[in-house]
Parts: structure tokens; sequence; C-alpha cells
């Protein structure tokens, strides 16, 4: 029967390598894990650091069964071994560090990468904005030069055209005037032609006004003068005949009772109304001898009282007294 020391060296390394096969397979699943895929990027980067930090920690396979002959296991080899599983996990813990601060490094500069990337996008941004602005600007100004020019151009031409139409307008006017003067001077010519002329036709008439055309011959003069004398004393015989019937038409209307359905006082007074004007247009003819007979005492008997001409002497003799000729006489 076995010592009871004997029994107490021989257990421990049993526990002593379960226990190292437990530490293992748990150091393999706590390092394993703790490695996160990074970015493309940061995996690029981080790849050479990551890959050794597994290979640097020793690790022994822990048999799956048991070994038939159990090795006795010392206090220094599980000092050792103890003393290597704190080294894998102060490495394991410095790899993490390491692996998190390049990992937050990466994240810094892939931060400060978009910060700077938005920066430029908000810089080039601003800068386009503000060459849009000056661009529009600068358009804006082109325009309103353009417009000035036009502006200009339009009032330059619009003056051009007042200036060439009141030329035109000037010139238009002196030509008027000038054609007016023309034509008063030329009117002004007629005017001293006509005048000249009316001079002259109203000194003829006014010699033929105080002509006397038959004032050398008396014995003709004396002829008209008798057949006036005569007419005259024919013509108040007339006018006391048709008086006197006239009256007598008005006794008989009274004294008589005519019938006024056969009309017959009506056509009395009609017949006497004639009688009557035909006394009063022998009385004109009466005035008219005496101013036949007054003119012709001063020798202007026989003179148009129209165109001042001298009347023919058949004229004369037929028709006592006359005082225009034929011609005028016609004209009336």
């Amino acid at each position: 029967m076995p010592s009871p020391g004997k029994t107490t060296k021989k257990a421990p390394p049993k526990k002593a390598a379960a226990k190292k096969s437990v530490v293992t397979k748990a150091r393999a699943k706590r390092v394993a894990p703790k490695r996160p895929v990074a970015s493309k990027s940061l995996k690029r980067s981080t790849k050479k650091a990551t890959k050794p930090a597994p290979k640097k920690v020793p690790t022994k396979k822990a048999p799956a069964k048991p070994v038939k002959k159990v090795a006795t296991v010392s206090v220094a080899q599980r000092a050792a071994a103890a003393k290597k599983i704190a080294v894998a996990k102060v490495k394991a813990a410095a790899a993490a560090k390491l692996l998190k601060e390049r990992e937050a490094k990466a994240k810094a500069a892939e931060k400060a990468k978009a910060a700077a990337a938005k920066a430029k996008a908000m810089a080039a941004a601003k800068a386009k904005k503000e060459r849009d602005a000056k661009a529009k600007i600068a358009a804006k100004e082109r325009e309103v030069q353009r417009k000035a020019r036009e502006k200009a151009a339009a009032e330059a031409k619009k003056q051009r055209e007042i200036d060439a139409k009141r030329k035109a307008i000037e010139a238009e006017k002196q030509r008027k005037i000038r054609e007016i003067e023309r034509r008063n001077h030329e009117e002004l010519k007629r005017q001293e032609r006509r005048e000249a002329e009316e001079r002259k036709r109203l000194e003829a008439l006014e010699r033929k006004m105080h002509s006397r055309p038959y004032a050398d011959e008396p014995e003709f003069l004396e002829e008209l003068r008798q057949l006036l004398l005569e007419t005259r004393n024919a013509t108040n015989d007339d006018i006391v005949v048709m008086e006197s019937e006239a009256d007598e038409m008005l006794v008989d209307r009274e004294r008589l009772e005519y019938d006024d359905e056969d009309g017959s006082s009506v056509a009395s007074d009609i017949q006497r109304d004639q009688k009557k004007d035909l006394a009063s247009l022998l009385r004109l003819k009466v005035d008219e001898i005496d101013v036949a007979l007054s003119r012709i005492a001063d020798g202007s008997y026989g003179r148009c009282d129209e165109c001042f001409e001298a009347i023919s002497k058949p004229r004369l003799l037929a028709q006592l007294p006359v005082f225009m000729c034929v011609s005028c006489r016609a004209s009336v």
C-alpha cells in the first residue's frame, strides 16, 4: 500500500496538466475572438502585426485522454508554466492593447481623412459657390453694361433721327419760306399789274361815265326830245284813262249787286287791280321819260348805264326811253 506522500506527489501533475490544457484552451479561445475584423485599409496595415502574435505564444495541445503513464510535475515546472501563462496573458493584453491603439489610430486617421475630405469638399463647394457668385455678378455686370450700351446706342440713334428730322423740318421750313416769298413777290407783281389795269379801267370808265355820245348831234337829240315828250303826253293820257276805268269799275261794283256764286265780283276786282297796276307802270315810265329829258338837256342821253358805251340810234328811236345797250340788257 502506497504512502500518502507518494500519492500527493503524483496527484498534482495530473491536476497541473489538466489545468494547463484548460488554460491553453481558454487562452486560445480568449485570444482568438479578440482579433476583430478591421476594414480593408486597417487590415492591410495591421496584417503583419497581428499574425506573429499567436505564434509567439507557446501552445501545447492537451492530450485528449490522460496518459497512461502519469508524469510527475514538480513545483518549478508548475511555476514555469504559470509564468509562461502570465507572460502569454501579458503579451495577449499588449497585443490587444496595440490592436486597439492601431484601430483607434486607424479610426482617428479615417475620421481625420473623412473630416479633411469633408473640409476639402466644403472648401471646394464654397469655392465653387464663390466662383458661381462671382460669375453671376460678372454676368450681371456684363448684362448691365450690355443694356447700358444698347440704351446708349438707342438714345444716340434716336437723337440722330431727331436731329435729322429737325434738319429736314428746318430745310422744309426754309424752302416753304422761300416759296412763300417767291409767290408773294409774284403776287405783288400781279397785284401791281391788276392795280395798274384797274386804274386804267377806272380812268376809262370815268371818262365813259362823263361821256356825251351825241353831244355833237343836237338835231338828233332834239328829235329824241320831241319823241319823248309825245310819249310822255300819251302815257299820261293812258294813266288818266286807266284810273278813270278803275274808278268806274269800283263805282259799278258798289251800285250793282253781283251774284257771288258765278264769280262776277271776283273777276271785276281782278280787272280793276290790273288797271291799277298798269297805271303804276305807266307812271314809272313817265318818271323814266323825265330822267331821259334831263339827260338830253345836259347831253348825256344815249349812254349805257352799265358799260357807259353809246347806245345805237335805232334802239334809241325804237324804244323810249332806253338806258342800256342791247348786250347789257341781255346780260341782266
